[in-house]
């Protein structure tokens, strides 16, 4: 990959970030407000609540490592790269599926048993994350496709982080503004009911417009390379003297599965989702049952954790190239605590959750950008099966969440009511354990990084050095993989 660029012009930094857009956008909905749609205004009990979003994470657990396979197997549709050609089909996917997951049940009334409910919107769910997982998987592998310079990697996920901040602050502004508008009907409450489906009805036809539009600018501006048949990577037809470099090996998807360092990124990737999501999921739940805040809290606390996450997005690659990768990591995780710590100790915190949800947002956004630079790092030159790493990555992460969230929606003390008194402290630990609780299992994993750097057994070249490294040209970094 020798005539990759170590960094792309802005413009096509820029038609590649909003290639995810769509995605984001819709991830923003499906963990912020899913539970909080089918328990508080559709009314399903919390385990059906549950049931659909675990069977969502399933699905999306099941497709994305198969897609990934595919991915990169698949010489795409005609001169279509092969990665775009997953990403179209995706886009597709989601754009027909999701304005009915956050909407009426067609033909439903008062009562349609909920078992019913949940038949109806488990395919439209399925679909959703199947076209959900192809366009991420086909997304992040475009990344060691598009440059090789590590701290360009950095540079190309702090661009697709910052709008998907820019996404989630889109969601939580529209919905803001559609609960403001409907604070005008005098018989519209500050608690969530079933008069507020249109609001999230709005939101999601919203939600796919804007989406639409950005993943048609990413096809059309976005170059992936096409390979002619059998020359998989550039640079196969070189003369094979033409550099002193040490060869490697070229590493199929089982391959990675004996890889020890395989292992490693991908628990910090899945407890870094776990923080993420898990945060993202019950935030709604915490203010409104436990901090007992009005409905539009839900809008303007997760806007201000994106808020402070795009911010902090800006300085990330500075600040990962003066200290490193695995320092900047842990920095995030220190926030993260903070937020846990606060949460545990401030019961009725009213107006200082604002300053609790900027912790939260920076050191989310620190150590998901971080994560997924070491997870390209550890990729390398073996872009030919990268997409199966992100794939399998994506698994354990979905995987994961799918089973705690169950858990914590069959662990709930209100089995028939909407919310009794019990649940009030319920999201309350709920919140400092999915924050401060999985933060120090991820310090755990970060710690391994620390002791056993990270290198391809099949591979002889090895960077050391995880506090920092200096910025390298890419002949100097081709053959190497480690985590910084």
């Amino acid at each position: 990959m020798s005539d990759n660029p170590s960094s792309l012009h802005v413009c096509q930094r820029l038609s590649y970030a909003v290639g995810h857009f769509l995605n984001d956008l819709c991830a923003s909905m499906w963990f912020t407000y899913l539970l909080v749609y089918y328990h508080s205004v559709l009314g399903f009990q919390n385990t059906y609540a549950g049931v659909l979003l675990l069977a969502g994470q399933i699905a999306d657990g099941i497709c994305t490592p198969l897609i990934g396979y595919e991915s990169d197997n698949t010489a795409g549709c005609g001169t279509y790269g092969k990665r775009k050609t997953w990403h179209l089909v995706g886009t597709v996917s989601v754009l027909v599926s999701f304005a009915f997951i956050f909407n009426q049940c067609i033909g439903c009334n008062a009562n349609t048993p909920q078992f019913a409910s949940l038949v109806y919107f488990l395919p439209f769910i399925i679909i959703f994350q199947f076209g959900w997982a192809a366009t991420q998987i086909s997304h992040l592998s475009l990344i060691p496709e598009l440059v090789s310079c590590e701290y360009a990697k950095v540079e190309l996920t702090a661009y697709r982080y910052a709008f998907t901040v820019v996404a989630n602050i889109t969601v939580y502004g529209a919905a803001w503004l559609f609960f403001h508008l409907q604070a005008g009907h005098e018989e519209i409450t500050d608690t969530l009911g079933p008069a507020d489906i249109p609001v999230f009805r709005n939101l999601s036809l919203l939600v796919l417009g804007i989406g639409a539009i950005t993943s048609l600018f990413f096809h059309l501006g976005t170059q992936e390379k096409s390979y002619a048949t059998g020359d998989s990577e550039p640079g196969e037809r070189q003369p094979l003297l033409s550099a002193p470099k040490p060869v490697t090996a070229r590493l199929l998807w089982k391959h990675w599965l004996l890889e020890p360092s395989f292992y490693q990124v991908a628990l910090l990737y899945m407890s870094t989702r776990l923080i993420v999501n898990l945060s993202q999921t019950y935030v709604s739940m915490y203010l409104t049952n436990t901090l007992l805040l009005p409905k539009n809290y839900i809008a303007t606390i997760p806007l201000v954790m994106y808020v402070s996450g795009f911010a902090s997005s800006l300085i990330m690659k500075p600040f990962s190239k003066l200290i490193g990768k695995s320092m900047t990591y842990f920095a995030g995780l220190l926030l993260i605590m903070a937020f846990g710590y606060w949460a545990l100790l401030d019961t009725r915190m009213g107006s200082s959750v604002y300053g609790a949800a900027v912790l939260l947002g920076t050191g989310s956004a620190t150590i998901l950008v971080m994560s997924l630079s070491l997870t390209a790092d550890l990729i390398g030159d073996q872009t030919q099966s990268g997409a199966f790493v992100y794939g399998a990555m994506s698994f354990t992460d979905k995987l994961a969440n799918g089973l705690v969230v169950m858990l914590i929606q069959g662990l709930h003390p209100c089995q028939t009511e909407l919310c009794c008194p019990a649940c009030v402290w319920y999201y309350h630990y709920v919140m400092v354990g999915v924050t401060g609780g999985v933060a120090m299992a991820a310090s755990i994993f970060l710690c391994s990084l620390l002791i056993w750097p990270v290198r391809l057994r099949r591979r002889l070249p090895v960077i050391n050095g995880l506090i920092g490294t200096e910025d390298q040209d890419i002949d100097d970094t081709l053959d190497q993989a480690s985590v910084n």
